[in-house]
């Protein structure tokens, strides 16, 4: 999966609650993905915009990443709903 997928797929299915690759403070309740020192990092945050304890999970591949964090969001808005 490329960026540009993951972004299709969040436009045509209206999802909310994603941080993809922004350069920002967390918001309450998203999911993360984020580039740091040669790894891809996904992960949720709670009510208050801190990383939940044990939701962070590490990636060799962007790829392997945004499967994830596209798996991730998809939940939280069945969650959300």
């Amino acid at each position: 999966m490329t960026v540009e997928e993951v972004k299709k797929i969040i436009d045509e299915e209206s999802l909310k609650g994603g941080n993809l690759f922004e350069k920002r403070k967390n918001k309450e309740n998203e999911m993360v993905i984020m580039n740091v020192a040669e790894q891809w990092l996904v992960y949720a945050t709670d009510e208050r915009a801190s990383k939940i304890t044990g939701s962070e999970k590490k990636f060799k591949t962007e790829e392997e990443a945004l499967d994830n964090f596209i798996t991730r969001l998809r939940a939280l808005n069945v969650l959300k709903n």
